[in-house]
């Protein structure tokens, strides 16, 4: 079955699959999306429905493509047979568990607002995430009289329920690296930037909605939500994913965390000096670093502009786990989780976000066009030059 073989009329076509489907430049584009496919079109009478949730709205089953390529990569197999939840997934050692996917997206009518605030941006973003998060943990109840919750299937009673999250809910939501994410689960405000409190997080227990509903936050910090064993999520198993998988030529900025124990530093290593520094590593190469201290360790982040000639990424980088300490089936702890995923904890008994992040973490990355134009933004608007 062909992901781009069209069942629309235009008018009735996402505007990103007329795009990618209309742009000769992607052509090598769509090969990768088709295989991130495989075994997922294979169900029987789910195959027609999916393309066309595909080709009209896109960013959801984009994620679940993303997803379905990624549980290779984990050493996982997905059993197609079951329909619901969306994988059943048996890992090494026939470890099983079930995966719901879920976008926070945007309303076919929505429209950006021409200010932006990024207070606002956060507040709607966090209050999206953890809405769909609560509204697929009711179809796993059984909430609101659904006949044939999750909890009720065999495959998926006592085993471990995970649900894998992705934000599509404005232009500007794969920006927000692990903010909001944090702090739905967490309850973490995001870190200050600048000065001597930098790294410092508040606590942030609810959010208003518009009607003045309080929403709370923090939702793995006590068991209301314990049928949950862990959360997925990325902002990056976005279709940029498949534009640096396929090689077509392009501008990726990307960061990456980066932590060293000090004692590993090499005197005089200009990578690792302390502050923001600028470098020009090569034709369309450039870096900026930033460091700081951090008690043994020194940690920041790496943020790199370069032709996607230059740019590695797998297909599991920018994935993010967090496990819920208060999980009534907790996700198995020494699963062989590969190096670049980041794994997130919370300790119960200090209230501390424990990051099991490697170094070299991919937290973002958008691609542009390879252009004059945007190699002057970038670089403008990245301190690299002054325009």
């Amino acid at each position: 079955m062909d992901l781009f073989d069209s069942r629309f009329p235009d008018a009735k076509l996402h505007d990103h699959f007329r795009l990618i489907r209309s742009d000769p430049n992607y052509a090598d584009v769509l090969p990768v999306i088709q295989n991130w496919a495989s075994g997922l079109l294979d169900r029987t009478g789910e195959r027609q429905k999916f393309i066309k949730e595909f080709q009209s709205t896109f960013n959801s089953s984009m994620w679940e493509l993303y997803l379905n390529r990624a549980l290779v990569d984990l050493g996982c197999s997905v059993d197609y047979s079951k329909s619901a939840p969306d994988f059943f997934v048996k890992g090494p050692g026939e470890y099983e568990f079930s995966i719901e996917a879920v976008v926070s997206d945007q309303a076919p009518t929505a429209k950006q607002k021409n200010t932006f605030s990024e207070q606002d941006f956060k507040k709607r973003g966090a209050l999206k995430i953890v809405g769909k998060i609560r509204d697929k943990l009711d179809i796993y109840r059984g909430s609101n009289g659904k006949k044939h919750p999750y909890s009720s299937l065999s495959h998926v009673r006592d085993r471990p329920f995970v649900i894998a999250i992705a934000p599509f809910d404005s232009d500007l939501s794969l920006t927000q690296n692990n903010e909001l994410i944090n702090m739905v689960l967490f309850g973490l405000a995001p870190p200050v930037l600048e000065g001597p409190d930098r790294g410092r997080q508040g606590k942030v227990t609810s959010l208003s909605k518009p009607s003045g509903a309080s929403v709370e936050m923090g939702i793995f910090k006590n068991d209301s939500f314990k049928e949950i064993s862990a959360v997925f999520f990325s902002t990056v198993g976005t279709f940029g994913k498949a534009v640096v998988e396929s090689k077509i030529e392009r501008l990726v900025r990307a960061t990456r965390y980066r932590v060293i124990d000090k004692d590993k530093v090499e005197p005089g290593s200009k990578l690792w000096q302390l502050g923001t520094h600028h470098f020009r590593l090569d034709t369309l190469n450039y870096l900026k670093t930033l460091r700081w201290e951090s008690g043994s360790q020194i940690g920041g982040a790496d943020m790199s502009i370069q032709h996607s000639s230059l740019h590695r990424e797998t297909h599991l980088d920018g994935l993010q786990v967090y496990f819920n300490p208060y999980a009534e089936i907790p996700f198995r702890p020494n699963f062989a989780w590969p190096a670049e995923v980041a794994l997130n904890y919370f300790d119960v008994e200090s209230g501390e976000h424990i990051q099991a992040h490697p170094d070299g973490a991919l937290v973002s990355r958008q691609v542009f066009e390879a252009s004059p134009f945007f190699v002057r933004h970038l670089l403008t608007t990245n301190g690299f030059s002054r325009g």
